[in-house]
C-alpha cells in the first residue's frame, strides 16, 4: 500500500470551528478515528489537501440522556458503545452492532459518526492506485463505467456500516451542523441509493449527534451479520430488528438491513406482519419481503444471490429469536 500524500492537519477545538473550516476549505475531509479514511488515503482513493481532525472535540465525545432519549456524540468510539451496560440493556442491537465491527484496535479508534458515514465499497474500487488505473478506474472515482453494471448509469458500490442498521431499527435521528446552523433529520434521510454519492450531507456539513428514542414497552432488539471471516470483515449482509410482542402476537416490528444495497434500508411493508404470531407463515412472509427489497450486486467476491439469501435467513432467525425472548422477562445477549 502506498504512503499518504502530503496534507495539512487542522484540529479545531469546537464544532463551530470545525464547521467554519469545512465551509472555508473546499478540499478538506473530516478525520475522526480514521479507520476507513486512512486506508483510502494510502490507496490514493481520496487526496484531500486538508484533514480536519475532530476526535478531541468534547461535544462529539458525550454520551448523555435527554429525557427518555439517548444522545450519542458522533465522536463516541465503538468500543465505548460496546462496553456501555446501559446501552446493552436498553438498545441491545446497537451494542451488538458495535461489538461486531472489525477488531478491538479498530473499535478503540472508530467512531459512531465515522461508521455512519462509511464510504461505500466494491471490489473494483477498494484497491491501490495502480490497480484501479490499470482497469480504467470506475464510475465511483476517476472513470465513467460501473464495472458491476457496465450498461447502467449509476455506481453500485455497497454500503457496509454496521451501526446504521441498528440505529435505523431503533428509529434514530441525527443532528447536522454547518455555518448555517443546526438541523435534525431521521437517520434514514442521511442516505441515498447511489454508491458514488450515498450521503445526503452537503460538503460543508458535519454529523455531530445521534438521538435514539426510548424503546417501546416490552421491545427487544438485536443485530446479526454474516461475513467471510469471523472477525474484522465488513458484512456481506447485516440485519437489525426491534420487535415487541403482546398477547402472543407481534405489536411492533422494524427491520433494517446493511451490506447489500448502496444504502442501508428499512424493510418496507412489515405492518402486514403486525398482530400475527411468529410462526412459519409469518417467517415465510418475512423472507419474501427481504428477498424482494434487498438487491446486492457483484461488489464483493461472494455471489449477489448468496448475499440476498443470507440477509433473508438472518432476518428470519433474528425475528424468531427475539419473539422467543419476548416471552421471557429480560433480553438475552
Amino acid at each position: 500500500m502506498e504512503s499518504m500524500l502530503p496534507f495539512v492537519l487542522r484540529q479545531p477545538p469546537t464544532v463551530a470551528e470545525a464547521a467554519r473550516l469545512l465551509s472555508a476549505l473546499p478540499d478538506a475531509r473530516v478525520l475522526a478515528g480514521g479507520t476507513d479514511l486512512v486506508p483510502n488515503l494510502r490507496r490514493r482513493i481520496d487526496r484531500p489537501a486538508v484533514l480536519i481532525d475532530v476526535h478531541a472535540i468534547p461535544e462529539l465525545a458525550a454520551i448523555r440522556h435527554d429525557g427518555a432519549r439517548l444522545v450519542l456524540g458522533a465522536g463516541v468510539t465503538l468500543a465505548s458503545v460496546a462496553a456501555n451496560e446501559r446501552i446493552a440493556q436498553r438498545y441491545l442491537a446497537l451494542a451488538q452492532a458495535a461489538r461486531s465491527v472489525a477488531a478491538p484496535g479498530h473499535r478503540a479508534a472508530a467512531t459512531i459518526g465515522g461508521n455512519l458515514c462509511l464510504d461505500t465499497r466494491c471490489v473494483f474500487y477498494n484497491h491501490s492506485e495502480w490497480w484501479r488505473e490499470a482497469n480504467g478506474y470506475c464510475l465511483k472515482r476517476g472513470g465513467d463505467v460501473c464495472h458491476v453494471a457496465p450498461q447502467g448509469e449509476r455506481c453500485h458500490a455497497a454500503y457496509s456500516g454496521d451501526l446504521a442498521a441498528a440505529l435505523l431499527a431503533l428509529d434514530a435521528e441525527v443532528e447536522i451542523v454547518s455555518t448555517r446552523g443546526r438541523r435534525a433529520m431521521p437517520l434514514d434521510a442521511l442516505y441515498r441509493d447511489d454508491g458514488a454519492a450515498h450521503l445526503t450531507l452537503a460538503r460543508d456539513e458535519l454529523l455531530v449527534q445521534v438521538r435514539i428514542p426510548a424503546p417501546a414497552a416490552r421491545s427487544l432488539s438485536g443485530y446479526r451479520k454474516s461475513r467471510v471471516r469471523g472477525a474484522i470483515d465488513f458484512p456481506l449482509a447485516g440485519v437489525a430488528c426491534a420487535l415487541a410482542m403482546r398477547d402472543g402476537v407481534v405489536s411492533q416490528l422494524r427491520i433494517a438491513i446493511t451490506g447489500a444495497n448502496s444504502r442501508p434500508i428499512v424493510l418496507a411493508d412489515t405492518d402486514a406482519l403486525l398482530g400475527r404470531a411468529v410462526d412459519d407463515a409469518l417467517l415465510a412472509a418475512l423472507t419474501k419481503l427481504v428477498q424482494k427489497q434487498v438487491s446486492p450486486m457483484r461488489t464483493t467476491l461472494v455471489q449477489a444471490n448468496h448475499r440476498r439469501q443470507v440477509a433473508a435467513v438472518l432476518a428470519r432467525r433474528l425475528v424468531a429469536e427475539l419473539a422467543h425472548a419476548g416471552l421471557a422477562p429480560t433480553q438475552v445477549t
